[in-house]
């Protein structure tokens, strides 16, 4: 889905309770979400193994009681790493988004507002930008800044900026040219005001929508990233190191790589079916 068709349809009213009435789609993917929250919060309540050490005699055991998703090459009990990879993963997405939404919302939105020359500058930048692949764009950022989580995350928000200021810009154009605007300027208030009071309200619903959409999107990038090596470093277990540890054992322990990457699955997608229906979709 293009940006364009994405804001058209987040623009779209929906009834409050005729959107989550028989969806039990929607309902499975808030409850994944809750979950996966809920992990990376108190990931204490859901295991008492430690995802740092590991079980002597206990290395690379199946799925089986007492050992839900198996073991590691080093006797790490599998389901609580990725239960305490859930704070790595879901923090780090939820820095990406933030940058990508703080800094490319206010510059497609200082450009929609201004026009003009100012316009043309940040909306050439963001042209350049969206022109560079997002994963050469990260490795770039993480390159120079150095490893690390937070690294991963702010190269990850570098890579989103565009997409969220040509959305943001494009809404503030299409709210600016409404009628209710025009009376508003009419009515004698000053070009603050109307930004403040009208054109930022109703220009934001789309790009908060497609925030999480971009959640989504975030934690697959900051996966690719650790599992080329560029992100998350041992032994920390994140979702995507995780899979990067376990693919040298796929003959012998597919689990190690098959049921982390189930994991980002599920959350990945639960965030787009979530996005859609705050973008107005149903399906």
């Amino acid at each position: 889905m293009s940006l364009v068709d994405y804001a058209a349809a987040a623009r779209r009213r929906v009834p409050a309770w005729g959107a989550f009435r028989w969806q039990p789609g929607l309902w499975f993917a808030w409850a994944i979400i809750a979950v996966a929250a809920l992990a990376a919060i108190a990931p204490d309540l859901f295991t008492h193994f430690s995802p740092i050490e590991g079980i002597p005699g206990a290395q690379r055991l199946a799925p089986q009681a007492g050992y839900w998703l198996g073991t590691d090459q080093l006797g790490r009990d599998l389901y609580t790493r990725i239960i305490y990879g859930a704070s790595h993963s879901l923090s780090a997405a939820l820095v990406a988004v933030a940058m990508g939404l703080i800094v490319g919302t206010a510059i497609g939105v200082i450009a929609g507002a201004f026009a003009g020359r100012v316009e043309s500058v940040l909306m050439r930048l963001v042209d350049v930008l969206l022109a560079i692949p997002s994963l050469l764009l990260s490795l770039t950022v993480i390159i120079l800044l150095g490893f690390g989580t937070v690294h991963a995350a702010i190269a990850v928000g570098v890579a989103s900026i565009a997409s969220f200021a040509r959305l943001a810009r494009g809404e503030v154009v299409r709210i600016r040219h409404t009628d209710y605007v025009e009376a508003a300027f009419g009515s004698g208030g000053t070009f603050w005001t109307v930004l403040w009071r009208h054109i930022l309200p109703n220009s934001l619903t789309a790009v908060l929508a497609f925030a999480t959409l971009q959640f989504g999107q975030a934690i697959l990038a900051l996966s690719t990233l650790s599992f080329l090596g560029y992100g998350t470093p041992p032994p920390i277990p994140e979702w995507g190191l995780l899979i990067a540890e376990g693919r040298n054992y796929l003959s012998t322990a597919w689990w190690l790589t098959t049921l982390p990457g189930l994991v980002v699955i599920a959350v990945v997608l639960a965030t787009n079916r979530i996005s859609r229906q705050l973008s107005g979709g149903r399906s």
